[in-house]
């Protein structure tokens, strides 16, 4: 099987068309995963998945017949009484294709359980050296170890928040930034690290140990809030 860079996974929850199909087109060398209700958007839309996951508790039966018998479309169908999330399911399939970098479409919007499990299992790519980020419109959600250096230039939107993923992180430090910190404890307890900016051209984070989850965000256009 030939090494892919990117592998697409389209999830069921919101799925922005425009912004979608514009990751997609970016994407055209990539595997792409549809993933239970995902796999109604690649349909009307005429994409043709390389690999199909989920239980199909949330797609029609028809779209679900016509890959079962009209397509050679790999498909990992499950019970929907399961341990692990569809989305967790195609997070590991991905991880088994050579992936270096993986796109969670989908994996925002509706459910808030839904949208933690899925920043959770970032942790799985992350473990395996694969970059893997949630993107949506307004959000890039990706985790970090060590040094990590924010480009202005390179932003996904004006503002960055970090938390710990799974325990607390010491000696954590964020320079060139609105709000720096120096030999901070980063825990789940308090916003202290939400909705920081870059002061000038760049920022750095930095710290010893532990994992940090990095959210590049921007806000919803005023045209798009009535």
């Amino acid at each position: 099987m030939p090494m892919s860079k990117t592998i697409v996974i389209v999830s069921g929850g919101k799925l922005e068309e425009e912004y979608v199909l514009s990751v997609l087109r970016e994407e055209d060398a990539c595997y792409v995963i549809g993933v239970d209700r995902g796999v109604e958007f690649l349909y009307s839309h005429d994409i043709m998945p390389n690999y199909i996951v989920g239980d199909f508790d949330s797609v029609r039966p028809e779209i679900a017949d016509y890959y079962r018998n009209e397509t050679s479309v790999p498909i990992r169908e499950f019970n929907p009484v399961k341990d692990a999330s569809d989305t967790e399911i195609a997070i590991r399939l991905a991880g088994t294709l050579g992936c270096k970098k993986m796109l969670i479409l989908g994996a925002t919007g509706g459910r808030i359980d839904h949208l933690w499990a899925n920043v959770q299992c970032l942790a799985i790519p992350f473990k395996n050296g694969i970059d893997a980020r949630i993107l949506d419109s307004r959000n890039r959600i990706r985790l970090i170890g060590g040094k990590t250096v924010l480009r202005k230039s390179e932003m996904y939107g004006p503002y960055f928040s970090v938390f710990p993923l799974g325990q607390d992180v010491f000696r954590f430090n964020i320079s060139g930034a609105v709000y720096p910190l120096k030999n901070h404890t980063l825990t789940a307890y308090d916003s202290l690290c939400v909705s920081n900016q870059i002061k000038d051209e760049e920022a750095v984070i930095d710290f010893q140990g532990g994992i940090v989850v990095l959210m590049e965000t921007r806000d919803v256009p005023l045209d798009e809030t009535v």
